[in-house]
C-alpha cells in the first residue's frame, strides 16, 4: 500500500446498535477498502471511538470524509494522517520455539521489544506494540515455517499535543 495515500481516520460517533454496521456499508456501497478498523467505548459511555485506516487520493478521501460527516452516528472526526499522531497496533504471534529456535524468538522479541507472554515446551507467544511497520518487519525477520498463528488488532490512534477529537 502506497503510504502516501494511506489515510488513519479517527471518528466520535454514538455508541448505538447499528453505528458500527453504518459506517462499514458506507464503506462497501461505494466499493472502499478498509485496510483495519478499531471500535470501543470512551470515557462518555453514550460515545464511542472508530479508527479506521484506509486509502485512496484526495479526492477518495474527501468523499469518505464528506459522507461519514453525514452520518447521523457520526459526532466528529478527523484525519489523522494530516496530524503529527501516535499510532499503535497490537500484535500477538504465535510461534515454534523448539532447540535453537528458543533463544532465536526470545533474541528477536527482544530487539523489537516484544513480549513473551506464553511459553510451552514446543512454542511462545509474543505480544509486540507499535506502528504498523514495526510488526510487519517482525514479521518478516521471523522464519515463516516459524509462524502459527497471527492476531492484529488493527491501528489507533491520536494527536500529539493539545489537539483532541471531543464531542
Amino acid at each position: 500500500m502506497n503510504n502516501n495515500n494511506r489515510h488513519l481516520i479517527s471518528i466520535l460517533m454514538e455508541n448505538e446498535a447499528g453505528a458500527l454496521s453504518r459506517v462499514a456499508n458506507l464503506f462497501s456501497a461505494r466499493g472502499y477498502n478498509i485496510e483495519s478498523l478499531t471500535v470501543a467505548p470512551t470515557d462518555d459511555p453514550t460515545l464511542s471511538r472508530l479508527t479506521l485506516v484506509t486509502n485512496g487520493n484526495e479526492q477518495i478521501i474527501e468523499q469518505i470524509v464528506k459522507q461519514l460527516n453525514k452520518l447521523i452516528d457520526v459526532v466528529k472526526l478527523v484525519d489523522l494522517s494530516e496530524t503529527d499522531a501516535i499510532e499503535r497496533e497490537l500484535m500477538l504471534i504465535k510461534t515454534k520455539a523448539v532447540g535453537e529456535q528458543r533463544a532465536e524468538m526470545k533474541r528477536l522479541a527482544e530487539i523489537f521489544d516484544g513480549h513473551i507472554l506464553d511459553v510451552t515446551d514446543a512454542t511462545y507467544t509474543i505480544e509486540l506494540t507499535g506502528r504498523s511497520e514495526k510488526l510487519d518487519n517482525f514479521l518478516n525477520a521471523v522464519e515463516k515455517d516459524a509462524v502459527l498463528e497471527v492476531v492484529r488488532s488493527g491501528t489507533t490512534g491520536i494527536a500529539r499535543g493539545q489537539k483532541s477529537l471531543h464531542a
